[in-house]
């Protein structure tokens, strides 16, 4: 097992200035959505500060920010497939358009569904074709905490790959590569052991994609967890508990000693080993599909899915937290926004308060929800507001 720890240091109460450079100025201006979800038509003019969004439950807050996560890889912060989200009593298409300005030029991005074809996504860039959400990866990228992520030291090995491979693609687009091509040689691989008597030749070249491919993702994931142990948020005083980190995995262990050409190799070997074991299970049962995220809470010296809901909670913030500080050091910052949903629901006033300094010192664009417009007074004026009622956000002062 890989015992890469993050020293995520408990991040101060008052006056958390980060000793960082801000994450670089990417921001959405206008957000455009057209029969998404409970929206007909919506169309929101920003002005790059962070974005409070408060409303009732089912008005519509959480939507928002799952239409800008639609522009990144993957299946957005719900994780939805394209067929649910048009409006109901809509057409059966849906768009999302985004105008974002980052400091020196304005592009814009698209993505939808025609009602003709409701399981293949459409994207555009500056009006032209694109060939999918990580054509944007050089502009925008995200990250996201919601309350289903609340349970994530509870549920399955596979939530917590994807809270980890989704702040790795953060840092680095070919991840997602990596993985969608180790997930189609795997696919094909099964398929061949499946169906019995394959060539041997061609499940050989499907392990060896699967090896290059694995280890790719594996290096990217410790590399994530070594940028991560550099960020440390120092303080005095704590907000979030600190938190050790460490990745659990055939490749991610491997690495530790050995070459990535030599941890290539000989998971090739294992997997051509292995053809009978996994054509009897039905699936591959080793490699980076299988790893998983163990985080504890430091000073406790306590496993996270032994802690209080709270302190769960807690920890996922400043993993969220540490991973944008990571990125904000990056030569040139990275373009990033973070999306936070019901993110202050359970923090008391002065950790909200110094949940929205951080932000602010990161310099990311931020969307909040929340269900009350108090949640959000200590933004005052640094924050832009809206209401979400009836079908549409509507702007407002916090102060």
């Amino acid at each position: 097992m890989s015992q890469t720890a993050i020293r995520q240091d408990e991040i101060q109460l008052q006056d958390p200035v980060l000793e960082c450079a801000p994450g670089r100025a990417v921001r959405i201006t206008r957000l455009s959505l057209t029969d998404f979800r409970s929206y007909e038509r919506g169309e929101i003019a920003l002005d790059g500060r962070p974005v409070a969004i408060a409303g009732a439950n089912g008005a519509g807050k959480t939507n928002i920010l799952e239409a800008i996560s639609l522009m990144g890889p993957g299946r957005g912060l719900r994780q939805a497939r394209l067929h649910e989200l048009p409006r109901i009593g809509g057409p059966g298409g849906w768009a999302v358009s985004a105008r974002v300005d980052d400091g020196q030029d304005e592009r814009s991005f698209g993505v939808g569904v025609a009602a003709s074809k409701p399981e293949r996504r459409v994207c555009r860039m500056d009006d032209a074709p694109a060939s999918g959400p990580g054509a944007f990866a050089a502009h925008l990228r995200f990250l996201w905490l919601t309350p289903a992520q609340d349970r994530l030291f509870m549920e399955g090995a596979s939530e917590r790959r994807r809270f980890f491979d989704r702040m790795t693609l953060a840092h680095d687009p070919e991840h997602g590569k990596s993985s969608s091509a180790y997930e189609l040689a795997m696919r094909q691989r099964q398929r061949l052991l499946d169906e019995g008597g394959a060539d041997d030749r061609w499940l050989t070249a499907l392990e060896i994609q699967m090896a290059e491919a694995g280890v790719a993702i594996a290096a990217a994931r410790r590399e994530t967890a070594s940028l991560l142990a550099a960020a440390d948020i120092a303080s005095a005083q704590t907000l979030f508990p600190a938190a050790d980190i460490a990745l659990e995995g055939v490749l991610e262990t491997a690495l530790e000693t050995e070459k990535a050409a030599d941890t290539e190799a000989a998971f090739a070997d294992q997997l051509r080993s292995r053809r009978r074991l996994d054509a009897d299970a039905g699936r591959a049962l080793v490699g980076p599909h299988r790893s998983d995220l163990l985080v504890a809470h430091r000073e406790k010296s306590q496993p996270a899915r032994l802690c209080s809901t709270g302190e769960q909670k807690a920890l996922l913030i400043g993993l969220v937290l540490a991973n944008a500080r990571a990125l904000s050091r990056r030569p040139g910052g990275a373009p990033l926004i973070l999306l936070l949903d019901e993110i202050a629901a359970h923090l008391d006033p002065d950790r909200r308060a110094g949940l929205f300094s951080i932000l602010s010192e990161l310099g990311f664009q931020t969307f909040m929800t929340g269900t009350d417009k108090n949640l959000f007074t200590a933004w005052g004026e640094r924050a832009q507001y809206f209401e979400a009622r009836g079908g549409a956000l509507h702007e407002s002062l916090l102060t």
